[in-house]
C-alpha cells in the first residue's frame, strides 16, 4: 500500500505540533485517527518515525529523514493548488478551437482582439473544419457546431441562434430580376451545399410547407465559398445571418422572398468533452462567447 496526503499531514502536524493531541485538535480529528495514521505510516514505511515516551516524541534518525521529504511534497502539492486558484482568477494555458470556415471567419476572428485583453495568459489555437470532427483525435477543448447536435457522448452549451434568409447582390438582381413568389426560383441561379442535403431546404412557405427543396445550380462544400458567389452575382443563395449581416448593413446582399420566409434559425453549440469539471480557461471563453452572441 501507498502512503497517502492524509498520513504525511499527520505525520508533519504532529511533528510540527509536538503532540498527538495538539495534531488531532489542529486538523479537527479524534486522537485515535492521528495516532492510527501515524501507525500506518510507520508500517507501509516498515520503520520507526518517531519515539513515542510519556512526556514527548522525538524524530528517529529516518524520521527526520522522512520529515524533509514529507515537508517537500507537501509544499509542492500547496504550491500547485495556489497556481490552480490563481490560473482561476486570471485563466491561462493553451486553448484549442474548432469551428467551420465561416463560423471562425466572421464570428469568432473578429471577437479575438477583445478576448485577448480580457484573458492575455490564454493562448488560442483556431483550426477550422467545415465537417464534425473527433474531439479527442485532434486535440480540441471545444468545438462550435452549428445545426442540430447527433453525437450524444458530447456535452454541449447552447450560444444561441442564426436565422436563415435568402439573398441575392443587387447585382445578380438587375441582371436577372427579383423573385416576387417562390416559383420564380426556378428561372434562377441557385446556389447550394453538396452536403449535409439538409442545408438546400430553403424556409420558404408555400404548398410545400415551410421548407423548398432546392435543385442547386451551383454547389459548394463551404458557405463562405457561396458566400463569395453571392457577392459576385452568381447567383440567389441562403446563409445564415452570422455570415451575411455584414452584407446585408452594407447593401453587398439583399433578402429576397422576406414575405414568404419562414423564422428558421440555427442552433449554435459549443461542444466538448467533460469528465471532470471544466478548466478555467474553457469556461472563460464560453461565457465570453455567450455573451457576445446574446
Amino acid at each position: 500500500m501507498k502512503t497517502t496526503i492524509e498520513e504525511l499531514v499527520a505525520f508533519r502536524t504532529v511533528v510540527d505540533t509536538g503532540s498527538i493531541t495538539a495534531a488531532s485538535e489542529q486538523l479537527a480529528q479524534t486522537v485515535s485517527g492521528i495516532s492510527r495514521a501515524l501507525s500506518r505510516l510507520e508500517q507501509k514505511l516498515d520503520t520507526t518515525l518517531l519515539r513515542r515516551t510519556t512526556r514527548r516524541l522525538e524524530l528517529t534518525e529516518e524520521g527526520a529523514a522522512f520529515l524533509q521529504r514529507t515537508r517537500a511534497i507537501l509544499d509542492a502539492i500547496d504550491d500547485a493548488e495556489e497556481q490552480m486558484a490563481a490560473r482561476r482568477q486570471q485563466p491561462a494555458g493553451r486553448l484549442r478551437v474548432n469551428a467551420a470556415s465561416p463560423f471562425m471567419l466572421h464570428a469568432i476572428v473578429p471577437l479575438v482582439p477583445e478576448f485577448r485583453k480580457l484573458y492575455p495568459q490564454i493562448s488560442l489555437e483556431l483550426d477550422t473544419d467545415d465537417l464534425p470532427i473527433d474531439l479527442l483525435e485532434r486535440r480540441t477543448d471545444i468545438a462550435i457546431r452549428i445545426g442540430p447536435l447527433r453525437d450524444s457522448t458530447l456535452h454541449a452549451r447552447p450560444l444561441g441562434t442564426h436565422r436563415l434568409r435568402v439573398l441575392a447582390s443587387p447585382a445578380y438582381l438587375e441582371a436577372h430580376g427579383k423573385p416576387r413568389k417562390v416559383s420564380d426560383l426556378a428561372e434562377h441561379v441557385l446556389l447550394g451545399f453538396t452536403q449535409p442535403e439538409s442545408l438546400n431546404r430553403w424556409p420558404l412557405r408555400g404548398v410545400h410547407g415551410d421548407e423548398w427543396n432546392i435543385a442547386p445550380t451551383l454547389m459548394a462544400s463551404s458557405g463562405e465559398t457561396l458566400r463569395q458567389l453571392a457577392l459576385a452575382g452568381v447567383g440567389i443563395v441562403c446563409l445564415s445571418d452570422f455570415m451575411t449581416g455584414a452584407d446585408r448593413a452594407r447593401g453587398a446582399l439583399v433578402q429576397v422572398l422576406a414575405k414568404d420566409t419562414a423564422d428558421a434559425r440555427q442552433p449554435v453549440n459549443a461542444v466538448y468533452y467533460r469528465n471532470t469539471q471544466l478548466s478555467a480557461r474553457i469556461t472563460s471563453f464560453l461565457d465570453f462567447l455567450s455573451q457576445r452572441m446574446a
